[in-house]
């Protein structure tokens, strides 16, 4: 789907979920989208980021990068930088973070919703992730590339992911594809 900040606004205005974790993510995403600059990573507290979640055709393990700056297992996802179209970004994001290129949108819709802190760096203060997430497929063969963006990228079977990480939002993403 090719969003736009109206079709983001009715997309999230329609979202359900069964996790409650996740239940009051959606009204939030939805006073931040009041703001004019809600997708640049430069309004504060916090900005629209774009996640894909990685599977194989199997459904058998997820792509995962080691992020350089978090030091953390996680989906590959990044800053929407102005760009509304949030399912673009999380494309754009996982190509430019695995090197992969052939990716399948299983989902139209949004997979998954988080906000999450990211700490404060030396040139930026502390603000929220508001984290749009879909899923895609790809496959595990495909030679992955490391960027500076990572430390390590893996495909990490399901049944291992704990191992890797304990991120209750990852967690839940886990849950989903198992159903």
């Amino acid at each position: 789907m090719n969003y736009t900040r109206a079709t983001l606004i009715q997309a999230l205005t329609n979202y359900t979920t069964t996790f409650e974790d996740e239940k009051p993510f959606a009204a939030d995403f939805l006073k931040l989208l009041e703001h004019d600059r809600a997708f640049y990573r430069d309004h504060l507290p916090g900005h629209i980021t774009g996640s894909a979640w990685i599977i194989d055709a199997a459904r058998q393990s997820v792509l995962l990068t080691h992020h350089a700056k978090l030091d953390k297992w996680l989906q590959p996802g990044g800053h929407a930088d102005g760009d509304e179209n949030v399912s673009g970004v999380a494309l754009r994001e996982a190509e430019e973070e695995t090197g992969l290129k052939n990716f399948k949108l299983l989902q139209q819709g949004i997979f998954d919703l988080d906000i999450h802190t990211i700490p404060a760096r030396k040139d930026f203060p502390e603000h929220l992730h508001y984290d749009i997430r879909f899923i895609f497929e790809a496959d595990p063969n495909e030679e992955l590339v490391i960027t500076d963006e990572s430390q390590d990228l893996k495909w990490v079977p399901l049944n291992q992911l704990s191992e890797y990480t304990s991120n209750i939002s990852i967690q839940r993403m886990l849950q989903k594809v198992l159903g």
